[in-house]
């Protein structure tokens, strides 16, 4: 991966400048809910790569659109909006394990010049999830996880 690509997946809009749940019945309407999001950073080490991955189960009524993540430093006082998440093109792999459920993955590798220039403290997740008949949901802080020296 480039380190163009891992900056940009990791801090686009700084180098530029909640959960709802429901259960689907005929008069009650399922909304649009992320839940069990987790974040892990693992350092390269040795000759090898580190990696970087994000998991959430994501439901709607409708069904599931997309997944859209963007991690960024905690300290840097970033606030990722809806249309800088659509326009990082960071998007999460979606699994379906239901009609209205996905389980949504998003995996980077991270070589050690990648892991060296990055920010190092405590890293928040926004995400923006995306239904099938167009209802988003913005998480602006849906995990976090620790970047160490």
């Amino acid at each position: 991966m480039s380190k163009r690509v891992l900056i940009g997946s990791f801090a686009g809009a700084l180098l530029a400048g909640g959960t709802a749940a429901g259960l689907a019945t005929a008069s009650n309407p399922a909304e649009l809910s992320l839940d069990s999001a987790s974040a892990r950073y693992t350092a390269p080490s040795g000759d090898g790569t580190g990696s970087f991955s994000f998991t959430a189960d994501v439901s709607d009524d409708s069904g599931v659109e997309s997944l859209h993540v963007l991690p960024w430093p905690a300290g840097s006082e970033l606030d990722p909006t809806g249309k800088e998440l659509r326009a990082a093109r960071e998007t999460a792999t979606c699994r379906t394990t239901s009609d209205e459920a996905s389980r949504c993955t998003y995996t980077l590798k991270v070589s050690a010049p990648e892991a060296a220039a990055l920010e190092a403290g405590t890293w928040k997740i926004t995400a923006l999830a995306t239904a099938e008949d167009g209802d988003t949901l913005l998480v602006p802080s849906a995990a976090t996880f620790e970047v160490e020296r």
